[in-house]
């Protein structure tokens, strides 16, 4: 393997010319790369499969890394892989197809426990408007809304004794989402005390008004997360999608099915779920650990 990196390593600085620090940042990743594979025993590039790339950038993004230097350690793999290829030293290049990573981009870090209770409390119930904003927070972290199913949601829809939601989402495809306790009341305050006296002016059916009566839009949203999301003193990037990535993640931290998630977050594939089974790798390897006889 480290045979094969140096020859790399070699034809990137004769032949192709890269600058010194593009090369360095090669190398680096690259033995980073080698040594991943080595902890998994893999000792030759020819037996690296597109799941052990995966992995690999996963890893880098649990450990924190940006997106932009989990973007060149693939670009160094990718570089690699073509190298052996082209030099008849690999039968198949494994990473050939695979795109920019979009993952770390689409999947912002999830809250813990502690940081959606500072969250969801900063709003002021007894403030203006704090009982809507209040039953907001609290219905996009206890659904996984997207904050365009949030934004769209009428107050038809919205079943309170029941505690249950019908949603529209992507493909104008509904389902049914429940909504705990803690959401009920919220949303049970908003609309007896507070929503009455902003639909005066319009009188519209959408769940969640203005000040001025109209509905939400999905950037108003977006801000008031954002706001109350500096104001409890949170410091991570934190947004709509935000919460319901931090739904699914905590669903799944205690033992929801991945099926059941899924319908829930009203994805399509299964596959678009199962991202969430890399985010959550510590609640895996601890099952792991406590179950398998050979861990």
């Amino acid at each position: 393997m480290q045979a094969l990196l140096d020859r790399f390593l070699e034809f990137i600085e004769v032949e192709r010319g890269l600058s010194a620090n593009t090369r360095a940042a090669y190398r680096t990743d690259l033995h980073r790369f080698s040594g991943f594979l080595a902890s998994r025993g893999i000792r030759s590039p020819g037996d690296v499969s597109r799941k052990d790339i995966v992995d690999f950038l996963m890893d880098g993004r649990e450990a924190g890394l940006k997106s932009t230097t989990l973007a060149r350690r693939l670009a160094a793999v990718r570089s690699w892989f073509r190298f052996l290829a082209q030099e008849g030293l690999l039968a198949r290049d494994v990473a050939e197809t695979m795109g920019v990573p979009r993952l770390w981009k689409l999947l912002p870090d999830a809250l813990t426990t502690r940081e959606v209770e500072r969250l969801l409390s900063a709003p002021e119930a007894d403030r203006p408007l704090g009982a809507r904003d209040r039953a907001m927070l609290e219905l996009l972290y206890a659904s996984g809304l997207r904050v365009s199913e949030l934004a769209g949601l009428t107050v038809d829809r919205v079943h309170l004794e029941e505690r249950f939601l019908r949603c529209v989402g992507k493909g104008r495809k509904e389902r049914v989402v429940p909504f705990g306790a803690a959401a009920h009341a919220a949303l049970l305050r908003y609309l007896e005390e507070e929503r009455p006296r902003l639909a005066r002016r319009t009188g519209g059916d959408r769940l969640f008004l203005s000040r001025r009566g109209g509905p939400l839009d999905r950037r108003q949203i977006w801000r008031l997360v954002r706001r109350y999301a500096r104001q409890a003193g949170l410091e991570k990037d934190v947004h709509p999608h935000t919460l319901r990535h931090t739904f699914a993640t905590h669903l799944l931290a205690n033992g929801a099915p991945l099926r059941v998630i899924q319908e829930l977050l009203g994805h399509a594939d299964i596959a678009t779920t199962q991202i969430y089974t890399h985010v959550d790798s510590g609640r895996l390897k601890a099952i792991h650990e406590r179950y398998h006889p050979r861990s």
